[in-house]
């Protein structure tokens, strides 16, 4: 079975390989400063998810100029995707937006710009900032959903409804903006129909019908990390749940793809947590092997 992974999407559209540069922008998030909560996502990080991204207190530019060195050795082309990771990415004043993205799209190396953030955090004005970027080198926005269930997406403390989500995905098509979408498999409570559900609804289907006005240009399947520090790392360790196998997350991932259309780009099968802080899976850590039983799988899978 093939995918569309995003390195043949992106040879494809560009002729060579993009490395991402983890970019780290000094913002928060409003489930962090108490707009939502205080205590963030269940399962986020004291970064925000921005474990591997660069120093938050020196500028874009320095930041940009140290993610190029770690990959200087691999990297024959020298482009980048400026990846805005840690927290949200759009949740600031508008100037501080701006200034941000200009410093990142004005580096001659980055060739696109990846801003993580939260469908509840795009506003009007932040959306002609996008377009007015994307007019400049191509944006991507990426959202982060994890799960369709809103009983879990509560538990997780996501702090948005679904239709929130989906009103973000109508503002950005109509942006012309290209949208991936960040999917949690293995989330507390959550079977195999849960989990595919999810994966369906960010393809765009609704009510059995695939409905491409919904459908993202992009996902990114994530494996479940509980890092310490978390309180999904408190309900692990008091028994509430578990983690999945490696041989129940292949199986998982080749069952999500074989729903994904063939048009959408499938930018991650699996994920990194800091292994100085991961918690669970320990299998996780070993991050070769389970590619290589992922890529296996695949090959041998039928769509």
């Amino acid at each position: 079975m093939e995918y569309n992974s995003v390195n043949k999407y992106l040879k494809n559209k560009y002729g060579h390989k993009l490395y991402k540069v983890a970019i780290d922008g000094g913002f928060t998030c409003p489930n962090r400063d108490g707009k939502i909560d205080k205590r963030g996502c269940i399962f986020c990080s004291a970064k925000g998810s921005g474990d591997f991204c660069e120093d938050r207190f020196v500028s874009i530019t320095d930041q940009i100029e140290n993610g190029k060195k770690r990959v200087e050795g691999k990297n024959k082309d020298g482009k980048f995707i400026a990846y805005f990771q840690a927290f949200t990415n759009t949740y600031a004043p508008i100037d501080q937006l701006r200034e941000k993205y200009y410093e990142a799209v004005n580096h001659p190396d980055v060739s696109i710009i990846s801003i993580a953030t939260r469908p509840d955090c795009l506003s009007d004005e932040v959306v002609e900032l996008l377009k007015e970027i994307n007019k400049i080198k191509p944006v991507w926005v990426e959202l982060g959903l994890q799960t369709i269930n809103e009983l879990v997406a509560m538990y997780i403390r996501r702090g948005y409804t679904l239709d929130v989500y989906d009103e973000a995905i109508k503002k950005l098509k109509d942006a012309g903006i290209e949208i991936i979408v960040h999917v949690i498999l293995g989330l507390p409570y959550e079977n195999m129909e849960d989990m595919l559900n999810t994966v369906k609804y960010v393809a765009g289907y609704r009510d059995g019908e695939l409905k491409k006005e919904f459908m993202a240009n992009g996902i990114k399947l994530q494996l479940l990390h509980v890092l310490e520090g978390t309180d999904l790392a408190k309900d692990y360790l008091d028994g509430k749940f578990q983690t999945l196998e490696l041989d129940e997350y292949v199986r998982i991932v080749v069952e999500c793809l074989k729903v994904i259309p063939e048009e959408m780009v499938v930018h991650r099968i699996t994920g990194d947590g800091d292994k100085k802080i991961l918690i669970a899976p320990k299998w996780s850590g070993d991050k070769w092997t389970v590619l290589n039983k992922l890529n296996k799988a695949i090959k041998e899978a039928e769509r």
